[in-house]
């Protein structure tokens, strides 16, 4: 499969490689990286978001970047600068955080990678948006306000494009990816405890093929799906 090109900011690379989902997962075993990796990338999905929530992310990240080039592979939780320079030394293509301050998102701007930072309200997306970042994850989704909530901002920050996670199902992605804001959605369905723990590759496989092929459902009342005109992150930063 054709790896994931980063020549345009993250969600918009995705959205042109019809990727809708990004996997999150949090792995116990680094072993377990590559063959989860090529799962994916075989059922579909040739980018995956590994957690540093456990002692094997690092590593796990270092395999499936050397093992497995057809695999965009990025770190998730990051939430410190430790954590994005260590990331990015073990070979990250890009970052997600569950939120941010200033001093992370200097230290995301000059990772020299694509990132998502974190937000769950209309006050800290302008935040990002006055620092000239248009791509970023919305978490937690569900708890949040779901596709409701995003929805209400698609008016008022069309610059904004989100990643919603955080109790996003294979039932309730069509209703996010509906929305013209929406890049893609990141899930844990695709890649869950069980499937891990018991190494059935197969099966995560075909819950990737079923996760690509996900599309948009009907949009909210009043919603009309659209394009969202959007500019490279990096071009819209304010020098500093």
């Amino acid at each position: 499969m054709t790896p994931v090109p980063l020549s345009q900011p993250l969600l918009a690379a995705l959205s042109s490689a019809a990727v809708p989902v990004l996997p999150v997962v949090v792995l116990e075993d680094a072993a377990d990286a590559v063959p989860l990796a090529r799962a994916l990338v075989a059922g579909g999905l040739p980018v995956l978001e590994v957690t540093l929530r456990t002692p094997a992310a690092l590593d796990a990240i270092r395999a499936v970047a050397a093992e497995v080039p057809d695999c965009l592979v990025g770190a998730g939780t990051v939430v410190s600068e430790r954590g994005v320079a260590d990331a990015v030394a073990a070979g990250a293509r890009f970052l997600v955080s569950p939120g941010s301050t200033r001093r992370l998102l200097d230290a995301m701007d000059d990772s020299g990678v694509p990132c998502l930072p974190g937000v769950s309200t209309a006050s800290e997306a302008v935040a990002l948006l006055e620092r000239g970042v248009r791509e970023m994850k919305f978490f937690p989704a569900g708890a949040a306000g779901g596709p409701a909530y995003l929805a209400a901002l698609a008016g008022p920050l069309p610059e904004a494009r989100f990643c919603p996670t955080g109790g996003v199902t294979a039932e309730s992605a069509p209703g996010y990816l509906g929305l013209p804001n929406v890049g893609c959605v990141g899930g844990t369905w695709v890649a869950p405890p069980a499937v891990l723990a018991d190494r059935d590759w197969a099966r995560a496989e075909s819950l990737a093929r079923a996760a690509a092929s996900l599309a948009g459902g009907a949009p909210p009342a009043g919603q009309r799906r659209c394009e969202v005109s959007l500019r490279s992150r990096t071009e819209a930063l304010p020098s500093r």
